[in-house]
């Protein structure tokens, strides 16, 4: 894929990975201003910030407000997303299964909020509860098969049955794209702290929060694995 038919902020990610490795950046060294990357990259200043995002997330950086982005960690040991044991390769990509769960998921956490029961929500309260043993004991795959559940029960209570469909249809797919972050054992918590956050949105019935920190925690779920998730 050329660099015309990326997404822009994927345009500018790869950029500053290029730059850092042909510069031989280090840990402690810090980066041009971003204002100087932009340009250097012919990028706006947002899609910029959307590929820092992306690299702090990975561990690769650190901004600092008012001091600077700083190298982290060597570019090589920055996961990247390739030689995952993924089975379904003949069918799609690790990252187009998580680019349709954060169109999909986002939309179906954005109409659940509005139509879960009390009796719902239960569930996804106990699912949170169970997740965060589960992880505590480092039963990564218990805790997967959780992630799975939780996503599942949204998607149901969003009451669009082509949806839920979708799920049930490729459903160890989804489950394996579900257990690709937990390959960093250090960051597992992180997605009970998501999940919370989630359910949290829920119990308040706000529609737009619930998509949005479905569309937040679906991303930070591919970085973790080691893919650089970008928007449009």
């Amino acid at each position: 894929m050329n660099s015309i038919s990326r997404a822009v902020p994927e345009v500018a990610l790869l950029g500053i990975r290029s730059l850092i490795a042909e510069h031989g950046y280090g840990p402690g060294d810090v980066l041009p201003s971003q204002r100087d990357l932009a340009l250097q990259l012919g990028v706006s200043r947002a899609s910029l910030r959307e590929a820092l995002s992306s690299l702090s997330a990975l561990g690769v950086i650190s901004v600092q407000p008012g001091k600077g982005v700083f190298i982290r960690a060597p570019l090589e040991t920055a996961p990247t997303g390739e030689g995952l044991n993924w089975p379904f390769a003949a069918q799609a990509a690790p990252a187009e299964i998580f680019q349709l769960r954060y169109a999909l998921e986002g939309f179906a956490a954005g109409l659940a909020a509005v139509l879960l029961t009390a009796d719902e929500l239960d569930a996804l309260e106990d699912n949170v509860r169970s997740m965060r043993e589960q992880l505590r004991n480092g039963d990564f795959d218990a805790a997967a098969q959780l992630d799975f559940d939780f996503h599942r029960r949204i998607l149901v209570a969003s009451g669009n049955h082509a949806m839920a469909g979708i799920l049930t249809a490729s459903a160890d797919i989804f489950l394996e794209s579900q257990k690709l972050p937990f390959i960093r054992t250090e960051r597992a918590m992180e997605t009970w702290h998501e999940h919370r956050k989630i359910l949290r949105a829920l119990a308040r019935h706000s529609s737009a929060s619930a998509q949005k920190t479905m569309h937040e925690h679906v991303r930070s779920a591919a970085l973790r694995t080691g893919i650089a998730f970008v928007t449009p």
